[in-house]
């Protein structure tokens, strides 16, 4: 027998409907996010700070941070994601983030419809941008080219300006042939220009074919072509550069005097190496004397250069609470205060343009980091380094290998970049 529905019960739905409805934001249901993140002190300790500030303003959110030390993470990604058992919030690697990106949660379309992509830089960007949606924010913008770290004490004592400002790379060459240091037996013990590692190499490579109007990307951005005019151009100018003896390729390289030691230890008096490097050697060498960064000549009319995209964070597409993750991400990663804070205590490079454009906020970035400085102004030049079948096969399986090899003497230019491309592209093959 259906029940007779009398006023009172259709008053007592809408009460409950009201309640519901127009509860305040500190009562509503609590909400437990887990966030997964690299073990990294500065930035475990940034990310926490984010949390508190968030949580305090909605109490009814918990925030769980999960660390996992850096080849782990790696390890727990990739078998966590398939399985489903990953957390809510992933901090990741913008590089990787298109490669996991059936995994994760686009950004809401409330959110989406109030974005403005253009407060962020594009390389940095870039790398959270897959079939035109965006799956993440970056924190930082990730800069392996563009300016070079400097030795202050050892260009005073060669007599040389500091800091420098090279107008081309002659400029440059003359300088660092004259920081170069060698023992009785001639074997260089202090290189003049350290570019010889993994990253240096690989970037130096990639920003020579654009400066020279190249790309090392085919038309339809499916394939990769190394063995180009602008490619060989590119490989010999580095040649060039191992002929007059700015550095052994030999004895400096990414296991033997890799960049970020060699130049904090004395060891090389330019070293081309990211802004990351300097929390680590500050860190290992706290009585190190002053160093500056300083731009790089360029090979063609601007200094364009290709990137990686950084850190920043992302949504498991499987979360329970993607509204109040993405929430988060926002609140952490588009916020130029909150970026600001997060940027100066990883001492990191900011993705956020306003950090570097206005000077409210450039200046405190600077009095935390002041040799900044001199990699800021280049961050206009960059360009995202694109997506990747496997970024790291390609960068430190392919181009470092043949490059180095080629600057040891071991193989011509001609070959390694016909090497180079063909091995490129086998990782696009079924």
């Amino acid at each position: 027998m259906m029940k007779k529905i009398t006023i009172l019960t259709i008053l007592a739905v809408l009460l409950v409907a009201s309640v519901v409805t127009h509860q305040p934001a500190d009562a509503r249901q609590s909400v437990t996010l887990r966030l997964w993140q690299h073990q990294e002190g500065p930035f475990n300790e940034a990310t926490q700070a984010l949390i508190d500030a968030y949580t305090a303003q909605h109490p009814e959110v918990t925030i769980e941070v999960e660390t996992f030390e850096y080849d782990l993470y790696l390890q727990t990604l990739q078998t966590s994601l398939p399985a489903g058992d990953e957390a809510d919030i992933l901090e990741l690697f913008g590089t990787w983030v298109c490669g996991y990106s059936d995994y994760l949660a686009p950004m809401p379309d409330d959110l989406a419809a109030s974005f403005d992509a253009s407060q962020f830089y594009d390389a940095p960007l870039g790398g959270y941008q897959c079939d035109d949606q965006v799956y993440g924010l970056p924190q930082e913008f990730n800069v392996e080219y563009g300016a070079v770290l400097v030795n202050q004490a050892m260009f005073e004592e060669a007599g040389l300006a500091f800091p420098p400002a090279w107008e081309n790379w002659d400029a440059l060459i003359s300088d660092a042939q004259q920081l170069v240091q060698e023992n009785s037996d001639g074997q260089m013990t202090v290189a003049g220009y350290h570019f010889t590692n993994a990253d240096a190499i690989v970037f130096s490579f990639l920003a020579g074919i654009l400066q020279r109007g190249g790309d090392y990307w085919n038309e339809d951005q499916d394939g990769f072509q190394f063995d180009t005019e602008e490619g060989l151009a590119s490989l010999e100018h580095l040649v060039n550069l191992v002929e007059q003896g700015v550095v052994d390729p030999v004895l400096f390289n990414d296991t033997s005097n890799w960049s970020g030691d060699a130049f904090f230890t004395g060891q090389t008096a330019i070293a081309l190496i990211g802004p990351w490097a300097v929390a680590y050697g500050l860190d290992s060498f706290p009585d190190f004397g002053a160093f500056d960064y300083v731009a790089l000549p360029a090979a063609g009319d601007e200094p364009i250069f290709a990137a990686d995209s950084g850190w920043g964070m992302t949504v498991s597409e499987r979360s329970d609470h993607q509204d109040v993750a993405w929430d988060f991400i926002n609140f952490a990663a588009a916020n130029a205060d909150n970026a600001l804070q997060w940027n100066i205590t990883t001492g990191t490079i900011p993705a956020l343009r306003a950090l570097v454009e206005d000077e409210m906020y450039r200046t405190p970035l600077l009095e935390a980091s002041p040799w900044l400085a001199g990699v800021l102004d280049e961050l206009q030049y960059g360009r995202y380094v694109g997506e990747m079948p496997d970024r790291d096969l390609l960068f430190y399986d392919i181009i470092y290998p043949y490059v180095l090899d080629t600057l040891q003497g071991l193989m011509s230019a001609e070959d390694a970049v016909a090497l180079m491309d063909e091995d490129a592209n086998l990782m696009f093959e079924d």
